[in-house]
Parts: structure tokens; C-alpha cells; sequence
């Protein structure tokens, strides 16, 4: 497993204590609280050293607590990529 982390970690410059944290972070949330979701995608945004315009974060977070999209890394991400 650590390996897996470590992998990340050159892959995207991430700090796997980051990963950890992000993901505590993440658990419980309620995604149906606009301020909560807000936070998080600052928070995930910060983390990747990625720049997320307001337009972004707006639909992130209409798509997130309107539950238009599953909870997980891999969706969220998908919609941070998008233009």
C-alpha cells in the first residue's frame, strides 16, 4: 500500500500526509451543505496546486450538492479537469 502513496506522490507532487488529511477531511462531510463543499474543493485545490475559477467551483458545487455526480475521488477530479 505504501508504495501505491508513493507512486502518487511522484506522480503529482502531492505529500501522501496531504492525501490523508484530505481524505479525513472528507469523511462525514455533509455534501449536501453548500459552505462545507465550498471548503472542500478550496481545500482539494490547494492541495493539487490547482487554480479553480469561480465559475469551476460554482458548478462543482451545484453538481456535488444537487448529487449529480457520485462521491469520489475519480468524479471530482473529472469535474476539477474540465474547461
Amino acid at each position: 500500500m505504501s508504495d501505491l502513496f508513493d507512486n502518487i506522490e511522484k506522480k503529482t507532487n502531492v505529500k501522501k500526509e496531504d492525501i490523508f488529511k484530505l481524505a479525513d477531511s472528507v469523511q462525514g462531510a455533509d455534501f449536501s451543505d453548500e459552505r462545507t463543499v465550498r471548503r472542500l474543493i478550496a481545500n482539494v485545490a490547494r492541495v493539487a496546486n490547482v487554480t479553480v475559477t469561480k465559475e469551476k467551483e460554482d458548478r462543482i458545487v451545484k453538481a456535488i450538492v444537487n448529487k449529480n455526480i457520485p462521491l469520489d475521488f475519480a468524479s471530482i477530479a473529472k469535474l476539477f479537469s474540465q474547461k
